[in-house]
């Protein structure tokens, strides 16, 4: 976009949002889109300013450095406080765990939908949620009931505040694709996760109606994009190299040093350790083939290895893997297959390594003995024959009930009229 231009499209709800005035009264950054420097800190003010600071003291209620003189600090003294924050390789016994925030933007209002909705998720267990329909940021886990209110009001102002930034980003893409009305919708994900080595990663995703758009590369400080049509948006948040860099200091810094908090307290929940019940089950394919599957479920947390070893040689391009998925009740689940030639199952074994274990686990198949082949075919008789008595006590039942229906035997006349039943001593008469 060029700079000076505005190509938004003119959709009736730009009425009701400044464009150019954010949430807390500050510039947004539309305002200050294709401007270099000191264009970017009134974004960096409004955000970082909502991060850092927490109340006018030298430490905020979760040890985290803040800027005393509040709006007075320059962008890029709080830029450095941001980095400042990044934590060194010290070890976290708990395993990985990662903390990711899910933001979603629509157009317009829609029927039972939220203009604007952020969740934020620690290991996957939401913990925070602000709707714009309610207006504030609410807790979604048990473990946030110590956090006390000056939170809850600095992340609904941060939330509403971003509810502006990312409507404005999805009328100008909606522009940049010809788009002037109708429902759609951008999502922004960000966060970063901790190893048990104390390693950390982080990532930044933006995308356009539910498809990828835009990413960060943290490295590079370069947006990579992931359609031709995001080259204008590409290009659009280029001008501000200090977005990209705001973003680098966030998930480097405050967001691992946030993490590390909840996992405080969330205590037990999030670093517990629960091991995987592991068993191996055989399938036919079509072509006649055997696939191994192994199956690791209920552990905690996500963080796990299966592999496929044939004798001592590893199998790991022969290896399917689906990617560790919740299994609904707080633990996560996962398989790993291997196609085997038949007859040969024996020689295939499946190594599982996990936090919660305190050794390599080795499952192989087993298949089933004779005792449980007997067993199976007893269970199977059994079964049939108390399906059978089942069906037939129905049937005789049902026989029964008919019976009692059926009229008493009696005389009928002609035309099948029935004759009345007279009494002996009426009939015979005086």
């Amino acid at each position: 976009m060029a700079a000076g231009i505005d190509t938004r499209p003119r959709a009736p709800q730009l009425k009701r949002v400044s464009a150019r005035t954010s949430a807390l009264g500050q510039p947004s950054r539309l305002a200050t889109r294709g401007r270099r420097g000191p264009g970017c800190a009134p974004l960096l003010l409004l955000l970082l300013l909502l991060e850092l600071v927490w109340e006018s003291a030298s430490e905020s209620p979760w040890g985290l450095p803040v800027v005393a003189d509040g709006p007075a600090s320059l962008a890029k003294v709080m830029m450095a406080e941001l980095a400042n924050l990044k934590l060194e390789n010290k070890p976290w016994p708990g395993g990985t765990h990662s903390l990711r925030y899910h933001y979603l933007a629509l157009s317009e209002p829609g029927p039972g939908l939220p203009q604007f909705l952020a969740v934020g998720y620690v290991d996957d267990h939401p913990f925070i949620r602000y709707d714009s329909r309610v207006g504030r940021a609410e807790p979604q886990a048990r473990w946030m009931a110590p956090v006390d209110a000056q939170y809850w009001e600095t992340e609904t102002q941060k939330q509403r505040a971003w509810a502006e930034v990312q409507q404005v980003e999805t009328w100008t893409v909606m522009g940049y694709r010809n788009h002037t009305s109708g429902m759609h919708s951008t999502q922004r994900m960000f966060g970063c996760n901790i190893q048990e080595d104390g390693r950390s990663s982080s990532f930044w995703q933006f995308g356009f109606d539910g498809q990828d758009h835009l990413s960060l590369d943290l490295e590079t400080l370069s947006w990579v994009s992931a359609e031709p049509m995001a080259m204008r948006t590409k290009r659009w948040w280029e001008l501000e190299r200090c977005y990209a860099e705001y973003d680098k200091a966030y998930l480097e810094g405050l967001c691992l040093t946030s993490l590390r908090r909840y996992l405080e307290l969330g205590g037990q929940h999030l670093t517990r350790k629960e091991p995987p019940t592991v068993y191996v089950t055989r399938h036919s394919t079509e072509d006649r083939g055997t696939t191994l599957r192994c199956w690791a479920l209920g552990f905690y947390p996500r963080d796990i290895s299966l592999r496929w070893w044939l004798g001592e040689e590893e199998l790991a391009l022969e290896t399917e893997h689906v990617e560790t998925r919740p299994s609904g009740d707080g633990t996560y689940q996962m398989w790993a297959a291997v196609r085997v030639p038949a007859g040969e199952e024996a020689g295939y074994t499946c190594h599982v390594q996990h936090s919660g274990l305190s050794h390599t686990l080795t499952v192989a198949w087993e298949p089933p003995s004779r005792h449980g082949l007997i067993a199976m075919v007893i269970s199977s008789i059994l079964l049939l024959l108390a399906v059978g008595v089942v069906i037939l006590t129905k049937r005789f039942l049902q026989a029964r009930n008919k019976e009692s229906y059926k009229q008493a035997p009696g005389d009928y006349g002609t035309g099948g009229q029935r004759k009345p039943q007279v009494s002996p001593s009426i009939a015979e008469g005086p």
